[in-house]
């Protein structure tokens, strides 16, 4: 039987094929995807996922927030599992890569590891977490966050997209309500892999991103309330636009992020006008401030900063106003043992590396809360993601599974 030594790799031209087969199922307009939670694409993607995971030996288990288990067994019953995942949902205008990599690279792992003959003592566990973009519907991380005990079910399977769709309604409908007890499950260990969504990795020439911490984050979905009017004869002093009211807000978001640098990022997201007509001033708009950091101190002061800025600018304009929490997690710490035991792993493999701080938010974020989790980021191009032009090498994608499928036999320990 192979050791675990340097010479250990999976297949990369396995993966990478994958990687352009998932990619077929809700593409895109522009080489990417829209493949949305809850779609009948992401439906499609899961019984794709399903059948791979079948053909590889696995056993899938689903829970009634549809998260999907296939697990591999190991020789000791009683050991906990040890976990690898993401997800397979995009942005409606999301790339190939992000999420995707981090479930068929662990596919990939466990290919890899029949391949090899290679037998452990923990179970190995490949996951797809249901809604972790929260672009349909928010919060983002939603599943893995009632997993965590973050969110109740109910509150989860409430939550509307912006057509009115119920999140259980959606679930039940593409057949993805699974039978198990959401977080019934326990986890010796948690590793997602992930594309960095940024730039500094292929900047610093780094293969390799291992993960120490992640930005905590705050949604704040403010809602304007003025007066629909003629944008011709309705007089500028007579106004209530609640239109100016967001532009003016979005630049304060802006000052307000710049005057806590560095280690905070703060924007404007998801906009709704009301009536939306191009000879009509805006009477309500409903938009969200996504605000970030890894220092919790600064992040809620940004917070705060901005719930006055909206109340202010709201004051001086003669709107309503009305803000929302739609997502929030505090900045995460990842358990130190896995991160020495990434960080060895990419040492073994001779892959360059470096310490690195997530800037978006994953599910891991959650999980680690009930499990030691760790993260491993390979390098995108000019970090662009949540783009259709997301775009990563084969090389980046099978260095950043290497270094997964290491740090696995080393926690889920190799037998024989």
């Amino acid at each position: 039987m192979p050791a675990p030594g340097e010479n250990l790799r999976i297949n990369s031209a396995r993966l990478w094929d994958s990687l352009d087969q998932m990619a077929q199922i809700g593409p895109g307009i522009a080489g990417g995807n829209n493949r949305q939670t809850l779609t009948d694409a992401d439906s499609a993607g899961r019984h794709l996922f399903a059948r791979w995971c079948k053909d590889a030996g696995m056993t899938m288990g689903v829970d009634t927030m549809g998260n999907m288990f296939a697990s591999r067994a190991g020789t000791d019953p009683a050991a906990l599992p040890v976990y690898m995942g993401s997800h397979l949902d995009t942005q409606p205008t999301g790339g190939r890569y992000d999420g995707v990599l981090g479930v068929l690279g662990a596919l990939e792992v466990v290919r890899s590891l029949n391949d090899l003959g290679i037998q452990t003592k923990h179970p190995i566990v490949v996951t797809n977490w249901t809604n972790e973009e929260g672009a349909r519907f928010a919060p983002a991380m939603l599943a893995s966050g009632v997993f965590a005990g973050l969110h109740t079910e109910d509150y989860a399977k409430s939550r509307r997209d912006l057509d009115g769709k119920l999140f259980g309604e959606e679930l039940a409908r593409i057949g993805w309500v699974g039978d198990e007890k959401v977080g019934a499950r326990k986890m010796h260990a948690m590793f997602e892999l992930h594309i960095e969504q940024g730039p500094i990795l292929e900047a610093e020439g780094k293969t390799i991103g291992v993960v120490t911490h992640g930005q905590g984050l705050w949604w704040l979905e403010i809602t304007l309330t003025g007066k629909d009017a003629h944008t011709g004869s309705t007089p500028m002093n007579m106004r209530v636009n609640a239109g100016l009211g967001m532009a003016r807000i979005t630049e304060r978001v802006h000052q307000i992020a710049m005057s806590h640098q560095p280690n905070a990022v703060g924007a404007v997201g998801q906009v709704k006008v009301y009536p939306n007509s191009r000879n009509v001033i805006p009477g309500k708009v409903v938009f969200t401030v996504d605000i970030r950091s890894p220092e919790l101190p600064k992040l809620e002061a940004m917070k705060a900063e901005v719930i006055r800025a909206a109340h202010a600018v709201a004051g001086e304009l003669g709107l309503g106003v009305e803000i929302e929490d739609v997502g929030h997690f505090d900045p995460v710490t990842f358990d130190a043992g896995l991160v020495s035991v990434v960080r060895q792993a990419a040492e073994t493999l001779g892959y360059s590396h470096q310490d690195i701080v997530s800037g978006a938010g994953h599910d891991a974020c959650w999980i680690n809360r009930v499990a030691p989790t760790v993260m491993i980021m390979c390098p995108c191009v000019g970090g662009l993601s949540h783009n259709e032009a997301e775009e990563i090498s084969s090389e980046w994608a099978a260095a950043g599974t290497d270094v997964m499928l290491h740090a696995v036999l080393d926690v889920a320990e190799v037998v024989g």
